[in-house]
């Protein structure tokens, strides 16, 4: 599990560094935005590996205001989400965009320097959905197969779910903090991110 979410939150990462100004295909973002996340983690990466906080910065301001957190967090905690009041559902989708920063700076600094490809750019899905796929090299084996989902809701494309050599990081969360709020609450849960996610930040 952890090797998986290393690797999607990576791939994740190289995607969404979008002018907001453009409104390419998704396959364009997903190649355009790659090779300019690329070239500037490259050229920053002793200086952001010294000073977390601007990788934290860089995640959180430059690249996940392309993501659709709300649809993300309402598909991971499931039922869950349906029982939650407003404030519990705004708690737990802030606290989960924060374990994602995290997450996402430290393997960022980690994956940058593989090479990425594109099998097939084609856009498939409807007309405010797509499916974007890519291919992370690895060392010694086979291509890892990565595959965007992501929907146009509001005049902008957004991704709200990853697979990574078909594991979904959906599902994945939503399994591991299912079994969490069973063994707790959604309250307790929510809890210990927030304590997690206030020690990294210090």
């Amino acid at each position: 599990m952890k090797r998986f979410l290393r690797a999607s939150t990576a791939i994740l990462l190289l995607m969404f560094l979008l002018p907001l100004q453009a409104a390419p295909v998704p396959a364009d973002i997903v190649r355009t935005t790659t090779d300019d996340v690329l070239a500037r983690v490259t050229a920053d990466k002793e200086t952001l590996r010294a000073d977390p906080g601007k990788m934290f910065n860089l995640v959180s301001e430059v690249i996940f205001p392309h993501f659709d957190f709300t649809i993300m967090s309402q598909w991971v905690l499931g039922e869950h989400w349906s029982s939650a009041d407003e404030a519990s559902r705004a708690a737990f989708v802030d606290q989960f965009r924060k374990l994602l920063v995290r997450t996402y700076a430290t393997a960022l600094l980690e994956f940058s320097d593989q090479t990425i490809t594109y099998p097939d750019t084609e856009q498939k899905g409807g007309a405010n959905t797509a499916l974007v796929r890519q291919e992370i090299s690895q060392e010694g084996g086979a291509p890892m197969p990565i595959l965007y989902r992501l929907h146009n809701k509001t005049g902008e494309w957004k991704v709200f779910d990853v697979s990574v050599d078909g594991v979904s990081l959906v599902k994945t969360y939503r399994a591991s903090f299912g079994a969490m709020i069973k063994d707790g609450s959604l309250a307790a849960l929510i809890d210990e991110l927030a304590t997690k996610n206030k020690q990294y930040s210090n």
